[in-house]
């Protein structure tokens, strides 16, 4: 009967629990071990993730110094870089052009629509003399085949912009490269077309003070095999 207990050399049925002193067989003492060495397992898996969490710190960051704080720094540094890119004023160039009295005449000519209102003029905003307000640069090109006529950096003084650098020797060209004020003039041989020149400077300028100075000047001399120029043909007999 369920619950009866068994008398001494008796033998056990199915199932029946060891009493206290039985000796174990060596298959019931296998698998002992394997039950034991199971809750092992699951013990060191429980402990593990314990760890993982006490890590963690319920935040999802490892605990290796004050996260907290580094988080605060990380959007504050994206919100000082945000407010410094902030857009440039734009400006009427051709006007800017047109007013200045250092524009030549004959650039100011030059200055007409291409199509509609449309002005052949580029215009780059950045940082070149210091100022708290970006500077401008303006070519002045042809209609026709682009070709710079005039470059010219104005720089805001007293709420309004000032000519502070002008280049009209044409073709040149004036660009914004890292601070420092780029003009690219391209020279032509006799006979050279309008799309090859034979070579071509390029100067790098500073601001120093009250007036830009020249900081570097590049010579670059071109091929002219090169570039698809027009070979002779040689004379019908």
């Amino acid at each position: 009967m369920a619950g009866e207990a068994r008398t001494a050399g008796q033998p056990r049925t199915a199932g029946q629990p060891r009493t206290a002193g039985q000796p174990r067989t060596a298959g019931q003492v296998l698998k002992q071990v394997l039950k034991a060495g199971s809750v092992a397992v699951a013990a060191l898996a429980a402990l593990g993730l314990f760890l993982t969490a006490c890590a963690t710190g319920g935040t999802g960051a490892r605990d290796e110094g004050p996260a907290g704080s580094d988080a605060v720094a990380g959007k504050v540094q994206t919100s000082s870089a945000a407010s410094a890119t902030k857009a440039p004023q734009r400006v009427n160039a051709v006007k800017l052009v047109q007013d200045d009295p250092e524009v030549s005449p004959a650039v100011k000519s030059a200055l007409k629509p291409c199509v509609a209102d449309e002005y052949p003029v580029d215009v780059s905003y950045g940082n070149l003399t210091g100022g708290s307000a970006n500077d401008i640069v303006v070519n002045v090109m042809t209609c026709a085949d682009a070709v710079g006529v005039g470059s010219y950096v104005y720089r805001e003084k007293d709420g309004r912009f000032e000519n502070v650098f002008k280049a009209e020797e044409p073709p040149v060209y004036a660009e914004i490269d890292r601070g420092d004020l780029v003009v690219t003039q391209q020279l032509y041989a006799k006979g050279d077309p309008v799309s090859y020149p034979s070579s071509e400077e390029v100067i790098t300028y500073g601001w120093s003070a009250t007036h830009f100075t020249e900081e570097s000047r590049i010579h670059n001399d071109y091929s002219k095999a090169v570039g698809g120029a027009d070979v002779p043909t040689p004379a019908q007999s």
